[in-house]
């Protein structure tokens, strides 16, 4: 039997979600009963590259989901979901189980676009998850300790992820005082920052021996890569940072996606085709205020999400949330310093990194920590 009251199921465990853990005694206290499926490890991607450079060992960036869970009362199922009955309001799981709801939140993150089909092929690792970081790392330790050097290493992508990897390879190639041999490839079109941010971190990189090209690499052979121009560059290891898209489970459900296959949502985060479905983070977008998959997003989410899943439960209005226009993001270059953008401002150095340490481990301490408060907008 099923206890009374509302049923929403959670899937995964993005950083809305794990707020949303902390304050399930909101929830139980509107009549709402949250269970969670999700893996039992959390692994933050605003860390990845830090663990990547060797500048932080990888337990620091894993939240443990399952005690997490245990220690808010929350029901957790250790599992990822793959299809949704819409009609018959239940959630497929790996485990063949079908779990009922009266509503169901996504939160499940994003995966490496391959326009070229590349990932799976030999030493071919995507960005995301952000668990194939980790082991990527591991990798090119164990070259170096087998080859006494750095393998050649090609990432794929001119974006900011591509960007930060390079600088996070450099930061770990030195750190094992070995040569240098990463290569990144760009279509060029790096409007994701400022104009002269761009141009500083390129010459930065440059400086530390990483080269930076102009292509798209389209083909991957025994000990080489070859871009659309027909060139080909030595590569052991090649990164994909090529685009973000949605976790796949969100193009089964059925429901409106958009150009990037991510979820449509409304400013309630609901899906704009049944609102039973919520969904935040990299795996929706919210319809008339597109932005790109970036984690601040689906923490400030958090208030709405967590007001609009209990009003199911009391009959509540729902709120609206209304992503801002400019946000803050820092990278990670690999070397003690950090390139900060917000909007047309920009600024590179120590200071950086220091204020995105204090804002991505303050977030894993607190979701370590017996208790905590509700984030405010």
């Amino acid at each position: 039997m099923r206890p009374p009251g509302v049923r929403v199921v959670l899937v995964g465990a993005g950083h809305a979600h794990l707020y949303v853990l902390r304050h399930a005694g909101l929830l139980r206290a509107a009549g709402v009963e949250p269970v969670l499926v999700a893996p039992a490890v959390f692994h933050y991607s605003g860390l990845a590259t830090g663990v990547l450079s060797g500048a932080l060992s990888a337990d620091r960036a894993e939240i443990d989901v399952a005690a997490l869970a245990s220690r808010f009362g929350v029901r957790h199922i250790i599992a990822e979901a793959t299809d949704l009955d819409l009609a018959n309001k239940t959630v497929r799981l790996t485990d063949n189980q079908d779990l009922a709801f009266d509503a169901v939140s996504f939160n499940v993150g994003s995966v490496t676009t391959d326009r070229h089909s590349l990932a799976g092929q030999s030493a071919v690792w995507s960005t995301k998850p952000s668990i194939n970081i980790i082991k990527f790392k591991n990798f090119v330790e164990f070259h170096i300790r087998d080859h006494g050097e750095s393998p050649a290493i090609v990432v794929a992508g001119g974006g900011p992820s591509g960007f930060e990897i390079a600088a996070a390879l450099a930061g770990l190639v030195k750190r094992r005082r070995t040569g240098n041999c990463i290569q990144v490839v760009t279509n060029g079109n790096a409007t994701w920052g400022p104009k002269r941010a761009v141009a500083q971190l390129i010459a930065t990189l440059q400086r530390r021996g990483v080269v930076v090209l102009p292509g798209e690499v389209v083909e991957r052979g025994i000990g080489v890569c070859r871009l659309s121009d027909g060139q080909s560059l030595p590569c052991d290891m090649l990164v994909l940072a090529t685009g973000l898209s949605a976790a796949p489970v969100v193009a089964s459900l059925g429901l409106p996606l958009s150009d990037d296959r991510r979820l449509r949502v409304g400013p309630t985060l609901q899906s704009i085709a049944d609102p039973a479905v919520f969904a935040v983070g990299d795996c929706s977008v919210i319809d008339g205020a597109p932005r790109p998959a970036a984690g601040v997003f689906g923490v400030r989410a958090v208030p709405v999400l967590l007001h609009n899943l209990a009003a199911l439960g009391s009959g509540g209005r729902m709120r609206r949330y209304v992503p801002q226009r400019r946000w803050l993001s820092i990278m990670d270059l690999g070397d003690g310093t950090g390139l900060a953008t917000r909007g047309r401002l920009w600024w590179m150095g120590p200071v950086a990194l220091a204020l995105k340490r204090r804002l991505d481990l303050g977030f894993i301490d607190r979701m370590r920590a017996p208790s905590g408060h509700m984030l405010q907008d």
